[in-house]
């Protein structure tokens, strides 16, 4: 497992261990992004989570990964009539840095999980509604 999952598992470990000796299990909400800056997810319409509340997995937010690549280039041709725009084809190795983006937008619903006696807030997943 990558150290993001570990960590990420060893968060919600401690959260039910902290949730349970508080008396308070975990449970599941439903939220709705406010805002993004800085990131607000409301409940319902008395409670509004604010970012400290708030911990996000990778599922809603922009991350950068290293990848491994190890391929050619497409032999394509085209440009803008330039010659250096002509068909090729080159070698396209080694370790690469690329940002994956799934930060939460506003209007968007939430996955949530409470812990900590309901003081902190995983964000697990967005949902899309069924049409």
């Amino acid at each position: 497992m990558s150290a993001d999952i570990n960590a990420f598992l060893g968060n919600v470990k401690r959260a039910a261990v902290e949730a349970v000796a508080a008396g308070s299990p975990m449970s599941f909400l439903l939220g709705k992004v406010t805002s993004v800056s800085p990131l607000k997810v409301q409940i319902d319409q008395k409670l509004e989570l604010i970012e400290a509340q708030l911990i996000l997995t990778n599922a809603v937010r922009d991350y950068t990964v290293n990848m491994t690549v190890n391929h050619e280039t497409e032999a394509a041709a085209g440009g803008s009539g330039d010659a250096a725009f002509a068909s090729h084809k080159h070698s396209y190795t080694g370790k690469k840095a690329y940002t994956v983006h799934l930060g939460l937008k506003p209007g968007e619903q939430v996955l949530l999980l409470r812990t900590d006696g309901g003081q902190k807030f995983i964000i697990l997943d967005r949902l899309e509604a069924l049409a």
